[in-house]
């Protein structure tokens, strides 16, 4: 059974049963809290409500936890983007409420400053028309969300993805809540450590500046440089007679000159300083957790994002602070190979379905069925059909690939011309693309072209989208996948009533944070989650999704 509800404005609420269409199964109850509305009612198997991001934060707090629910502005967004390809649309109940009554559209509230405290006073939701009842405009927006999700391409797939964004949201609160276990003091060693003593009035470390010293000098006696100014540090190469186009890594490691060793360290410990040092520290993390507000579905194919923190780049050297409590673990478990396999799983291609079921590593397995047993080469060929690398050694490679598995490069190759040629793709579930008109997305980790297209018209910005659609289909799909097996993860730890808490995910990675006897069945919980999160998504199968999974004490034990 699922039910609505809604906030009145006396900080009450008011909810009622529905029925699989969304209508109204029974009388409209008022409760004079949502907290012990929700508590009182446990047999409700999903909520249905506005927001999760902001309904569900407070009932935590509260010591509310529930096991679904259906977050009606995730779903908006994901429909809009569905039906009108529209992807970036206003997604809030007004704005869904106003689509349904053909009235303007309200833009959504800005996005909302990172908070590391608890705020005085929460902003509140985009405003309903006057005289609107939320209540009402609930109901009436999920059951037209209900109609609409019938009309869709795929229906069985779209109330899957609707689920599964709306259980990311769960888990997403939940992490927001629990927080990563983070050592302070060790954070602050390592600082010391690579960055030496702080000066004050905000001047750089001890480390950094006889950096900057050293780049200095190696320019020549009476040269100062400021190694943190990009501009600074080209013009200085070209006094040399070295030009560059950019203070990329990449570039300034062609160039044999005396000042590019101790300018790449001293970049190393900038980004280090700057993302991560002490002011990052004091900022975020506090009783010894690094709570991050992460955002579900705030990339285009799906992936996860942070409002602030950084937790989706913690640098190696930093995962030292992350470290378990006494007496407990990290279970950090990586996906192997996640993407050539859910190519594998969506195209059908029976020759890749048999490799991606074969065993842990899909590459040795694959090269030693197409490529001679050089699994360099056959990695290479893969990703190089699945992120459109068509040049030199994958351009060399594809040609067997697309003879021995034709519906996986066929699968792709499709989705790389309906690019091309301005049209949609969707993932398997239907997450959709963005269209033609909006600038091609670079989160999707492709490579971008020198020169930045003016519009979609031109050859290079067709073959940029082209990439990206390409690649959108699978990354899309992979994080479709994710999300439930975090749903599953999620579910099964508490069916088993563990102490276990989920307190990281990025993309492939989840850690788990558990008591030391919990570990091994933490670990077969995240191997079941995936093989069922496999089987929900793509159907019956022979691919497999296996994990690398390691019991830590420490994060950076774990790679």
């Amino acid at each position: 059974m699922r039910w609505a509800v809604a906030e009145t404005g006396d900080g009450g609420v008011r909810l009622c049963p529905l029925t699989q269409d969304g209508r109204p199964a029974g009388p409209v109850v008022c409760e004079p809290s949502l907290t012990e509305a929700v508590r009182s009612r446990p047999e409700v198997a999903r909520w249905v409500w506005r927001s999760t991001a902001e309904i569900y934060r407070r009932l935590l707090a509260a010591g509310v936890r529930v096991e679904r629910c259906y977050d009606v502005e995730a779903a908006e967004a994901l429909l809009i983007g569905h039906e009108e390809g529209q992807s970036g649309q206003p997604r809030s109940l007004a704005a869904a409420w106003a689509r349904l009554h053909g009235l303007p559209v309200p833009q959504d509230a800005p996005a909302r400053a990172a908070e590391t405290q608890p705020s005085l006073f929460e902003p509140g939701p985009v405003p309903l028309p006057p005289g609107t009842d939320e209540f009402t405009a609930l109901l009436e927006v999920y059951a037209g969300q209900v109609a609409r999700t019938a009309k869709a391409e795929h229906p069985e797939r779209m109330r899957l993805l609707l689920a599964s964004e709306s259980a990311g949201m769960l888990v997403a609160a939940e992490m927001a809540r629990t927080g990563v276990p983070w050592r302070a003091d060790v954070h602050r060693e390592v600082l010391d450590e690579l960055l030496g003593e702080r000066y004050p009035g905000g001047l750089e470390p001890r480390r950094m500046a006889e950096l900057a010293d050293e780049v200095s000098r190696a320019f020549g006696e009476g040269i100062r440089v400021r190694p943190d100014l990009p501009h600074d540090i080209i013009r200085a190469f070209a006094r040399a007679g070295i030009a560059l186009t950019s203070t990329r890594k990449w570039e300034l490691q062609q160039i044999d000159h005396p000042a590019v060793a101790p300018l790449l360290a001293y970049k190393s410990l900038y980004r280090l300083y700057t993302a991560h040092g002490w002011s990052w520290l004091q900022q975020w993390v506090h009783e010894g957790r690094f709570r991050a507000e992460y955002l579900p579905g705030s990339t285009v194919s799906g992936r996860w994002t942070t409002n602030g923190g950084g937790a989706l780049q913690i640098p190696k050297v930093i995962r030292q602070a992350v470290r378990a409590d006494p007496g407990w673990r990290l279970v950090v478990a990586d996906a192997d190979q996640m993407e050539p396999r859910v190519l594998a799983a969506v195209s059908r291609d029976r020759g890749l379905m048999e490799v991606a079921g074969s065993g842990r590593d899909l590459y040795a397995d694959l090269a030693a069925r197409a490529f001679g047993g050089d699994r360099d080469q056959a990695k290479l060929a893969l990703l190089g059909a699945i992120y459109g690398q068509t040049s030199g050694d994958a351009l060399k490679h594809m040609a067997d690939l697309r003879r021995r598995y034709p519906a996986a490069v066929a699968y792709v190759d499709d989705a790389a011309r309906a690019g091309e040629e301005g049209r949609l793709v969707r993932t398997w579930m239907g997450r959709t693309c963005p269209p033609a008109s909006m600038t091609t997305p670079d989160e999707a980790g492709l490579p971008q072209e020198d020169e930045a297209p003016t519009g979609y018209g031109s050859s290079s910005a067709a073959r940029a989208r082209g990439r990206f659609t390409r690649n959108f289909v699978v990354q899309g799909s992979a994080a479709d996948w994710a999300l439930l097996m975090l749903a599953a993860l999620r579910q099964s730890m508490a069916r088993a009533r563990l102490r276990a808490e989920l307190v990281f995910f990025q993309h492939d990675e989840v850690i788990v944070h558990c008591p030391a006897e919990e570990a091994g069945t933490v670990s077969e919980a995240i191997a079941t989650a995936a093989d069922s999160a496999g089987r929900i998504a793509f159907g019956p199968t022979p691919v497999r999704f296996p994990f690398t999974t390691a019991v830590v004490e420490c994060y950076a034990e774990a790679k």
